[in-house]
């Protein structure tokens, strides 16, 4: 019998039979990471950065506004970090209804992988930089007529993060010690559906970002082996603290 991949299992399916999701694309769209380098990821976009970034956006950014007449490069960057918020603070209460609106099939299962049994504590801060958009693209699944528009923006914040087992024990970070975080998110609309919305489709990874502190697992000591007819004895030691 097969295992289920924890990917597969959080949306309820088994490896080989993955559901087909038109929704969303399976991919990020992008040509290159933002920032190459550790120095330039932290520092603020310059004029020139910026106004390459716009102009290798523009297409992408004209063929959102032929379905979407409200999208605004200016705009766009509080509305992501409102959605990235919400969709963060569901996770809190395992409110995967309201998930499923600010997320896509393709993050929804990252988001909410191993976290079953568990208990999470997320808190959003502070933004340390204002957000900014550094990539649009759109891109066609199937056919040219199905179109979905990718926008990636720049997120330097600072955040709380604690993960507790089932035991209430503490398994990942400290809910007290705020971190800052610099995440490059991408959203995705799928731009022919009428009802289709802005949600958190993925996040990009720069190749010199840390590595994520690792999680402390809990895991069972074993007792000694008693046959049925034997009766546990307590050693001489514990006996006299009992005392």
């Amino acid at each position: 019998m097969r295992k289920r991949s924890s990917r597969s299992n959080a949306l309820g399916l088994a490896r080989d039979s993955r559901a087909f999701h038109p929704t969303p694309t399976a991919f990020l769209a992008r040509t290159r990471s933002p920032y190459s380098t550790r120095t330039c990821a932290f520092a603020p976009l310059t004029l020139r950065r910026r106004a390459r970034t716009l102009k290798n956006s523009t297409p992408g950014i004209r063929k959102i506004r032929e379905y979407d007449a409200n999208f605004k490069i200016k705009d766009f960057p509080e509305k992501a970090k409102d959605i990235f918020i919400e969709a963060h603070l569901c996770l809190n209460n395992s409110d995967h209804d309201r998930l499923h609106t600010l997320a896509t099939e393709n993050c929804f299962p990252d988001m909410v992988e191993d976290l079953k049994y568990k208990t999470v504590r997320w808190s959003f801060v502070e933004s340390l930089e204002p957000p900014q958009v550094v990539q649009v693209r759109c891109s066609s699944m199937l056919n040219q007529s199905n179109l979905y528009g990718q926008v990636t923006v720049r997120m330097h914040t600072r955040q709380t993060l604690a993960i507790y087992d089932r035991f209430g024990r503490l398994m990942y970070g400290q809910e007290d010690v705020p971190k800052d975080v610099l995440e490059y998110v991408v959203f995705e609309k799928h731009l022919t559906n009428p009802y289709g919305s802005w949600r958190m489709h993925g996040k990009i990874i720069p190749s010199w970002a840390p590595p994520k502190q690792p999680i402390l697992k809990t895991v069972m000591i074993p007792g000694p082996q008693l046959k049925p007819w034997e009766d546990y004895e307590e050693p001489q030691g514990e006996a006299q603290k009992l005392v």
